[in-house]
């Protein structure tokens, strides 16, 4: 069976592209003098091993190593001479590597000298970036991908030669944060309608320049209209210099991320820029791919076929409950379980909170993909022995639907009435990479289930006698880039039978009251995430590399002043923050959940004091 075309795999899913060939061959010990093109001929090995490594990263697509193999580059080393021999030889390489189940992209690099006026005339460019196409044709590419492109006189010469060759082409370009390119020129200038002699592009592309958070705010208005496809691959952030050399300080995590933001909004493919690497495309497969997995559906509980029971009255169900039936204000801390097993630092500390009148600790499950001692059997163990009401995360991430009713009636027999249930982002790439996600419902479906068993039904239409009795909170995102599609997944929760939801952490009070002002009709409760800073690093890293999370610039100012005085100062200054935020939004939540910033809990007692 032949491959399927680009244009065949985008109509079907996203497509995943791999990461910076010269990032690698940099890490592999080949310094700026090489001409790193010239290593398809001269060190061919070096070159496979890396279109290996990101095939078994699961890349759909590899690209060339011919960025530069233009002959205006290659003349910088002698080799302008060698122009289709070096193309043709890098496209052999990719292609023994992808064989017939991927994609190979031929690179297209600018020739280093602008087309046109004071340059190379166009018809001496085009004809430079012809003979360069032919050699990837030659070698097996299927398609060429104009990379980093600044002028869009240049990015028609190169789409006029590819078009000359016979090879598709996709045209990718590269701007700063103000979303202008190098020669000043704008993403609507670059990207205007092409000329009609030209065949349509297979996808439009944007890639370098800038890393995955600006990328991300330059196109959030202007993907969802594009006229093509899309295909996104940032940078791994700017790099710092670490011991002379130039390093990336973007996580995988950090980076998958974000393409799940892309894809959110509508692109078609991801892949990565400088910086990036096999480990940044094993976190895009693992997150990405996750979200095509197949989706149990689970009918409404009225379509069970038996006696469904009224639930129990929202305030006989726990004393968290019955506080948010009355309209009382509640407090919860989060406090996450231990990477080992040793449980009594965490019942201590929930201890401390049940002395100082918090009503729950909240307990997460795996937060960052961490393998900690169970959250069922934590929240057990804090509840029975620290005498404090609990709120368990339950994750849709790591279970199949048997699973997750398990989970829900271990829950009601270990007396754990208040749970969250949240769908869970799509495995990390942490200590254990090659965790696979299930993903059988998502936190709707979960949802739904819970709810079933409040009625006195499981998912098989058999009895569940007594019923549960579950408080079923549900998380939101009021900074999240989709208001409409958060409002609207809020309002599918509350369908489902949510009762309460907890929102992600937030540092601007004005953008969680305008969402829970819109999200008023639903009738839901709303706690507050509140997250006390420690210190001026501490607020950067939120703000520049945890997405959804925006710290505002005031809050950053005053992190920083703080800290310039001390650790001590800095502390002090995250809580009286924290509390400001708790007081401005009091009128429009129910409570608040705050975390204990690395486990410690008398930060987030300051907060919730009077």
């Amino acid at each position: 069976m032949a491959r399927k075309s680009l244009r065949e795999l985008v109509e079907e899913r996203v497509v995943l592209f791999d990461g910076a060939m010269g990032t690698e061959l940099y890490q592999r010990h080949q310094f700026v003098n090489v001409c790193y093109d010239h290593l398809c001929v001269s060190d061919p090995e070096l070159v496979r091993a890396v279109h290996q490594a990101h095939r078994q990263a699961g890349a759909d697509v590899l690209t060339t190593n011919t960025f530069g193999a233009n002959r205006k580059k290659l003349e910088a080393f002698l080799l302008g001479d060698q122009v289709r021999e070096v193309n043709r030889a890098a496209a052999c390489l990719a292609r023994e590597v992808a064989g017939e189940e991927l994609l190979v992209a031929g690179s297209v690099g600018p020739l280093g000298v602008p087309v046109g006026i004071g340059g190379v005339p166009e018809a001496e460019a085009e004809a430079m970036y012809a003979d360069a196409i032919q050699g990837l044709r030659e070698g097996g590419a299927d398609f060429a991908i104009l990379e980093t492109f600044g002028r869009r006189e240049d990015l028609l010469a190169a789409a006029r030669a590819a078009t000359r060759v016979g090879l598709d082409y996709l045209p990718s370009i590269a701007v700063d944060e103000r979303g202008l390119s190098r020669f000043g020129e704008t993403i609507d200038g670059l990207f205007a309608p092409f000329p009609a002699d030209l065949p349509a592009p297979l996808m439009l592309g944007f890639n370098c320049g800038v890393g995955p958070a600006e990328w991300l705010e330059l196109l959030e208005r202007r993907l969802p209209g594009l006229p093509f496809p899309v295909l996104v691959q940032p940078n791994a952030g700017f790099p710092k210099r670490v011991a002379d050399r130039m390093i990336y300080m973007t996580s995988p995590e950090y980076f998958m991320t974000y393409a799940l933001h892309f894809v959110q909004l509508g692109a078609r493919a991801v892949g990565g820029c400088c910086g990036t690497g096999p480990d940044h495309i094993r976190a895009l497969a693992a997150g990405v791919k996750s979200l095509h997995r197949r989706r149990v559906e689970i009918a409404p509980a009225a379509a069970a076929g038996v006696e469904l029971s009224e639930p129990h009255p929202l305030e006989l169900r726990s004393r968290l409950a019955w506080k948010l039936a009355h309209g009382q204000w509640v407090t919860l801390v989060e406090l996450v379980p231990p990477l080992g097993y040793d449980m009594a630092p965490t019942v201590e500390r929930a201890r401390l909170c049940a002395v100082q009148g918090v009503d729950a600790i909240n307990v997460p499950d795996g937060p960052r993909a961490s393998s900690r001692v169970s959250p069922l059997i934590a929240a057990s163990l804090i509840q029975a022995q620290a005498g404090v009401e609990v709120v368990l995360h339950l994750c849709c991430r790591d279970r199949n639907i048997l699973g997750m009713q398990a989970d829900l009636l271990g829950c009601a027999a270990a007396g754990i009435h208040n749970v969250l249930i949240i769908t869970g982002d799509p495995p990390k790439v942490g200590d254990y990479p090659f965790a696979t996600a299930v993903f059988d419902l998502d936190s709707i479906g979960f949802t739904r289930i819970a709810d079933r068993l409040n009625r006195g039904v499981d998912i098989g239409g058999h009895p569940v006698k007594p019923p549960t009795r579950f408080l079923k909170a549900v998380g939101v995102d009021p900074s999240h880039l989709e208001q409409e599609r958060e409002l609207d997944r809020l309002a599918r929760k509350r369908e489902a039978g949510a009762e309460l939801a907890i929102t992600q952490p937030v540092f601007d009070a004005e953008v969680l009251l305008r969402f829970a002002e819109r999200a008023r009709p639903l009738g839901l409760p709303l706690l507050a995430g509140i997250w006390p800073l420690a210190s001026a690093r501490n607020a950067e890293f939120l703000n520049n590399e945890v997405p959804g999370v925006k710290v505002p610039a005031r809050v950053l100012a005053r992190m920083a002043a703080a800290s310039a005085r001390g650790k001590e100062a800095a502390r002090d200054e995250g809580v009286a923050i924290a509390r400001e935020l708790r007081d401005q939004v009091r009128p429009a939540v129910a409570g608040v959940q705050v975390s204990a910033p690395f486990g410690h809990v008398a930060t987030a007692l300051q907060v919730i004091a009077p």
